[in-house]
């Protein structure tokens, strides 16, 4: 049987989770289930410090779920609600495990193909090619993984509901003007861009890289006041750490600092 998803740990503190199911790379109920392992385990190993979410070929990210699991999935879970918390759940844990992650859109990025990188750090588009959007009205229903949420808080209001109620799909030029990626690079470039950002990543000081992710957490609807509570337990999660003496020592010898060597 194939696997639904490559994991790869790599020596430079990146991991690298690819969906096995070229070229579709359909959210199966398999995927879920694996990809919440994998979730776990990244975030329970210090010494993977950032990970790319990506997909096997150059073909399509993902279209989604494979809606014909959809009773299944349901009758596994116990009901409609539990099914979907799941999901939920998965998403939220990827957003706020204190560790950088980064999605490739290329090809078809639709339903859970957009609403699994929404949940990410940085989501970055192929130049050419992409469709990216949530076109569950198309299908006479709505987002069901935190979609709608997360793309109206990325984006705004009233562009995210543009975008839903119409059933609009984006080039990766037109989902970096309206914000929903932060890099367009050529497809052929775009898996080694996220890998190598993912590297920049994991070279920053751990502790600081996950103070300042939660202190940020839903900065749009926290207050200056909360925000700045959270900028404190930054400060106080890293004075004192191996990373900070380094970091002062790298500036006072005038050199680059090499982080996270404890």
């Amino acid at each position: 049987m194939t696997e639904p998803l490559l994991f790869e740990k790599r020596d430079d503190g990146v991991a690298i989770v690819s969906t096995n199911d070229d070229p579709l790379n359909r959210m199966t109920l398999d995927y879920v289930d694996r990809l919440g392992e994998v979730v776990d385990e990244i975030a329970a190993d210090d010494s993977i410090r950032a990970f790319v979410i990506t997909a096997d070929g150059t073909t399509n990210f993902s279209v989604g779920m494979n809606l014909k699991q959809l009773p299944e999935g349901m009758k596994r879970a116990g009901s409609v609600d539990a099914f979907f918390d799941q999901r939920l759940d998965l998403i939220s844990r990827i957003e706020t495990m204190g560790k950088p992650s980064i999605a490739t859109l290329f090809g078809y990025c639709l339903g859970g193909g957009l609403e699994l990188p929404l949940g990410c750090t940085f989501r970055l588009a192929a130049e050419e090619g992409a469709k990216i959007g949530l076109p569950e009205m198309d299908l006479g229903s709505t987002p069901a993984w935190g979609g709608s949420a997360r793309l109206a808080k990325l984006i705004g209001r009233t562009k995210a509901l543009d975008m839903i109620l119409r059933a609009k799909t984006l080039s990766g030029p037109e989902a970096l003007e309206l914000g929903v990626v932060s890099e367009v690079w050529p497809l052929a470039e775009l898996k080694d861009r996220a890998i190598a950002l993912a590297a920049e990543l994991a070279r920053q000081p751990r502790l600081a890289v996950k103070g300042v992710l939660d202190a940020l957490h839903d900065s749009e609807h926290r207050t200056v006041e909360e925000l700045l509570a959270g900028e404190r337990a930054a400060v106080h999660l890293t004075n004192g750490t191996a990373d900070a003496r380094e970091g002062m020592m790298a500036f006072l010898e005038k050199r680059d600092p090499v982080f996270n060597q404890e």
